[in-house]
């Protein structure tokens, strides 16, 4: 079908120069955003824009302006209600900006994370937000700063790379949800948390670290040891719940937890994940809820209100977290030179039905 006024089935930016009555090197700055144009052109050329339904070509318009208008996201896993909601902070404000994402997914994998990275830097996005795999191998993250192309990190902080990162108070908010536990009288209290980030007793520092160089889980593990010597709780290894990053592990290692000869009359799990593998677990074993056994979970999931009873839960501003980070990212690419630093939120703790008093020996 012909629109009105164009010779041919599709619009070009020459049929809206002629319609607006402009050069069509006019019709491309008003209609980019770059470049001079006066504001009764720029009304002409959007009017006809408008009128005539015109769709830019991108890989035009990359090529005059030197950007793609896209940036690049990879996350662990956008199953995660996390994640997913992240993610949509992050469209959401890019779209506000004229930018598109482009998503990708790790499963937690850095060999994953590193060649989705690299087909990413080959579509030339502007820029990458980035959930870390692993705090350790940080070479390919470096090499993007070296290279000059914005990189914010979200989640998670990675030592030695020098740009802007986006997380929340992984220590204090694990801190505090230990503590809640312990004001209830719990003593026996279990952390479940992902084997490659999990601290031996002897290596737990003492205090708050800091955000950098450590994963969120592990951050969250010194918290929760910290909660515990404060209250002069003797933190022993069988306390410190290891296993893969893997919800039937993590239901694996509950039930052995449960089933020892002095078992946990609390468990905080770190992340979403490890919450299902932990309910899950519970559930088959036929423990009552928090009769029997407290569970605090972290990350307000939707389905942490629909399970019975409701689950008490650290949550975190994810929508604000992904908002933050595309915000940031969109700064850099715009020009923004100021020295990288960390974005740190704070998180809420939600006191539902899934905690109470310890009722046995």
């Amino acid at each position: 079908m012909r629109r009105r006024g164009v010779q041919g089935g599709r619009v070009t930016l020459h049929d809206v120069a002629a319609a607006a009555g402009v050069s069509p090197a006019t019709a491309a700055r008003a209609l980019g955003g770059y470049g001079s144009v006066s504001d009764e052109a720029r009304s002409q050329v959007l009017a006809a824009s408008a009128r005539l339904r015109y769709r830019p070509n991108k890989l035009a318009r990359s090529m005059i302006t030197g950007t793609t208008q896209t940036i690049g996201v990879v996350v662990g896993d956008i199953e995660l209600s996390f994640f997913a909601r992240a993610v949509r902070g992050m469209a959401d404000e890019a779209k506000l900006a004229g930018f598109e994402v482009i998503l990708a997914n790790s499963d937690e994998d850095i060999a994953k994370e590193q060649a989705a990275i690299g087909v990413l830097l080959e579509k030339q996005v502007d820029g990458l937000i980035v959930a870390a795999a692993d705090a350790r191998d940080a070479a390919h993250l470096e090499d993007i700063v070296e290279r000059g192309i914005p990189l914010v990190l979200f989640d998670r902080i990675v030592a030695g790379v020098d740009c802007d990162a986006v997380v929340v108070d992984n220590f204090r908010a694990a801190q505090n949800a230990a503590r809640h536990l312990i004001r209830l009288g719990h003593r026996r209290i279990a952390i479940m948390v992902e084997a490659e980030t999990a601290l031996p007793p002897e290596r737990l520092p003492v205090g708050n670290p800091g955000p950098v160089g450590a994963m969120t889980s592990a951050l969250r593990e010194i918290g929760w040891a910290d909660a515990l010597r404060g209250a002069g709780i003797t933190i022993t290894d069988d306390l410190i719940r290891r296993c893969a990053y893997d919800r039937e592990a993590a239901r694996a290692e509950t039930l052995a937890a449960i089933r020892s000869p002095d078992p946990p009359t609390a468990i905080l799990a770190t992340d979403e994940t490890m919450s299902i593998g932990v309910m899950e677990a519970l559930t088959d074993a036929g423990l009552r809820i928090p009769e029997e056994i407290s569970v605090v979970a972290f990350d307000d999931a939707a389905w942490t209100t629909l399970v019975r009873p409701p689950l008490t839960v650290v949550a975190q501003p994810v929508y604000e977290l992904g908002q933050l980070a595309a915000r940031r990212l969109l700064a850099r690419i715009g020009g923004d030179d100021t020295p990288p630093h960390v974005e740190m939120r704070d998180t809420s703790f939600l006191v539902r039905r899934s905690t109470a008093s310890p009722s046995g020996p």
